[in-house]
C-alpha cells in the first residue's frame, strides 16, 4: 500500500508533523511510512516505538499547531508544499534514497519535468569564472536544460541570472521566504516568478552551516550532471560533486590556472576523472548518451519490503544491536557501509537503525549517513 498521489489537507499536515519531529530525518521518515503505511499511524506509534527502543522518555511528535502555522505562513508567501508521493514532486529527486519527504516551492513546478544541469562554484569567483558560468548556463538553457544551483554569491548567482529566460531552479539552505545572501533579493524575486525556488527547510528558517550540505545533495539530486566552475581545494562545491557521484550523476569541471587557489578543486576533479568542460556542448555530448537520470542504487529500506513478518529471535536482535553500535562512531557513516559491515538481512538492519534513532542512541545525517548520538 502506497500513499495517495495527492495528499488532502489533513494528510499533508501529518507528513509535515512527522518530518518535523526531532530525530526523524528523511530515511527514518520513509522507513516509518513503509512500516505503517500512513504518517498518521506512524505518529500514533511513536511513543510505543521509542519506549520499545529503550528511550528514557517517549519520543514526542512535533507540535501540530506549529505545523499548522508553518503551512499558513507558506500560503502567505505564495509557497506550496509538495509531498514525495505527489505527481509534481521532481522525479529526478526521487531516485535519491534520502530525498526529502516534503519540499517547499515558490515558482513553477513544471520545470521539474525538464532535464536539469547544476552549475556551481566559488563564492569569491573571478570575473572570468562568472563569465564562463553565464555562458554555460545560457547555452545549456538554449539546448533545453534547466539550470540548477544554490543561489550563493559568485558562480551560482551568475548561472541563475543567465538562465532566467530558459528556466532555473534555486535550491536554498533556509526557508524559501528567506533572502540569502541579502544582495540576491532582486534575483530571488526573479527566480520565484520565472523559475523555481525550493527548500526542505521550514518557512522562515535562517540558513545555518549544517543546512548547506543538505541543500547540496538536492542540487545534485535534481540534476543529470554537475558542472564545477572554480572551486577551492576544500569547499562545499566539492561536497556537491561527491553527492553527485554517490547519486550516479555525471561530474564535469572547467579547468583553471594552477596558480589560482580557486581552481585547485576543479582541476583535482578533472585529474580524478571528471569530464573536462570548455563549453556547453561538452556537457550536452555526455548527457545526450543518457536515457534519463541514473539511479543511485536501491534504497536500503526498500529491501525490507516483502520480507517475513516473523519476529526475529530476541537474542539475535540484541546481538545485532550491539554489532551496529560497534560499527557506528561519532563520524557519520553511509548506510551502505553499515549494511556491508552488519551480518544480518537488510530489513533487520533497517529496523535496527530505526530503533537506534528512535531510542536516541543514533542520529541520522544528510546523504543517508548515520552516527552515534553526539549529545
Amino acid at each position: 500500500m502506497r500513499a495517495p498521489p495527492v495528499l488532502d489537507e489533513r494528510e499533508r499536515l501529518d507528513w509535515l508533523q512527522l518530518i518535523r519531529t526531532q530525530s526523524i530525518g528523511p530515511i527514518t521518515f520513509h522507513r516509518l511510512i513503509t512500516k505503517y503505511k500512513t504518517a498518521a499511524k506512524a505518529l500514533a506509534a511513536l511513543p510505543d516505538l521509542s519506549r520499545k527502543a529503550g528511550r528514557a522518555a517517549p519520543l514526542k511528535a512535533a507540535d501540530r499547531n506549529q505545523c499548522e502555522r508553518e503551512l499558513k505562513e507558506a500560503e502567505k508567501h505564495g509557497a506550496r508544499l509538495i509531498a514525495a508521493c505527489e505527481d509534481d514532486y521532481p522525479q529526478a529527486l526521487k531516485s535519491v534514497p534520502d530525498h526529502p519527504p516534503l519540499i517547499y516551492i515558490r515558482g513553477h513546478a513544471s520545470l521539474f519535468e525538464k532535464p536539469a544541469v547544476a552549475i556551481i562554484g566559488a563564492r569569491n569567483a573571478s570575473g572570468v569564472g562568472r563569465k564562463i558560468a553565464r555562458s554555460l548556463a545560457a547555452d545549456l538553457g538554449a539546448a533545453g536544460y534547466v539550470v540548477t544551483s544554490g543561489l550563493a554569491r559568485g558562480i551560482d548567482g551568475a548561472a541563475h541570472d543567465a538562465a532566467l529566460k530558459t528556466g532555473t531552479i534555486a535550491v536554498v539552505a533556509g526557508g524559501v521566504d528567506v533572502i540569502y545572501p541579502p544582495e540576491h533579493d532582486e534575483l530571488t524575486g526573479h527566480i520565484a516568478r520565472e523559475g523555481a525556488v525550493i527548500s526542505e527547510c521550514p518557512m522562515g528558517a535562517q540558513p545555518t552551516a549544517r543546512d548547506f550540505p543538505k541543500r547540496n545533495r538536492l542540487i545534485s539530486g535534481l540534476s543529470r550532471g554537475v558542472v564545477v566552475v572554480e572551486a577551492a581545494a576544500k569547499s562545499g562545491t566539492l561536497l556537491t560533486a561527491n553527492f553527485a557521484l554517490d547519486q550516479g550523476r555525471e561530474v564535469f569541471a572547467v579547468p583553471g590556472s594552477p596558480l589560482d587557489p580557486r581552481c585547485q578543486g576543479a582541476n583535482r576533479l578533472i585529474r580524478d576523472g571528471a569530464t573536462l568542460v570548455e563549453n556547453a556542448q561538452d556537457v550536452i555530448d555526455v548527457l545526450s548518451q543518457q536515457r534519463g537520470v541514473a539511479a543511485s542504487g536501491r534504497d536500503l529500506f526498500d529491501w525490507a519490503e516483502g520480507m517475513s513478518e516473523r519476529e526475529p529471535d530476541p537474542a539475535a536482535l540484541a546481538s545485532l544491536r550491539r554489532q551496529i553500535l560497534e560499527i557506528l562512531s561519532f563520524t557519520p557513516l553511509h548506510r551502505d557501509e553499515i549494511l556491508r559491515e552488519a551480518d544480518a538481512p537488510p530489513g533487520l538492519v533497517a529496523d535496527m537503525l530505526l530503533d537506534l534513532v528512535l531510542s536516541g542512541e543514533a542520529e541520522e545525517h544528510d546523504g543517508g549517513r548515520f552516527s552515534l548520538k553526539s549529545d
